[in-house]
């Protein structure tokens, strides 16, 4: 074991991050969500396909809920809430700076803010990792059969 390590202290996260992202020459809050989602995945895309993209939330001073677009002069801001897991950090805040590094280098100019960063347990990690990589697999059998 490397000098320094110590055994136990590795854990895996789940951070989630609020990007705004710019959309013009829209009309309606619907297209200029569609627009940013697409946006973001194609600069998100090879490299971090596995970085899942959902609507975020906007709320009022006053608490109410809003949509997560806003529109003026045909241009939008759209909240989008970008999750990403991240393996074999020392602290939540290792993950935190890790998922803010890597989806900031693909989103140049897209302001970011770490919304929350929640610890894996180990086991469900490994394990699903292993099932996604089973997934993918389809032997020439099975492409047969379908």
């Amino acid at each position: 074991m490397p000098v320094g390590v110590v055994q136990g202290c590795v854990m895996d996260c789940r951070v989630v991050v609020e990007a705004a992202v710019p959309v013009y020459d829209v009309e309606t809050a619907d297209e200029a969500v569609r627009i940013a989602i697409s946006k973001t995945g194609e600069m998100l895309n090879p490299d971090l396909n596995y970085v899942e993209i959902e609507t975020g939330t906007r709320t009022s001073p006053g608490g109410e809920e809003l949509p997560p677009a806003f529109i003026a002069a045909d241009e939008a801001l759209v909240a989008l809430r970008l999750q990403m897991d991240v393996f074999n950090v020392d602290r939540e805040e290792h993950a935190s700076r890790v998922a803010r590094k890597e989806i900031g280098q693909r989103l140049r100019n897209i302001p970011l803010k770490v919304l929350q960063v929640e610890e894996m347990e180990r086991e469900s990690a490994e394990r699903s990792t292993a099932e996604d990589s089973d997934d993918g697999d389809v032997s020439s059998d099975d492409a047969t059969d379908a």
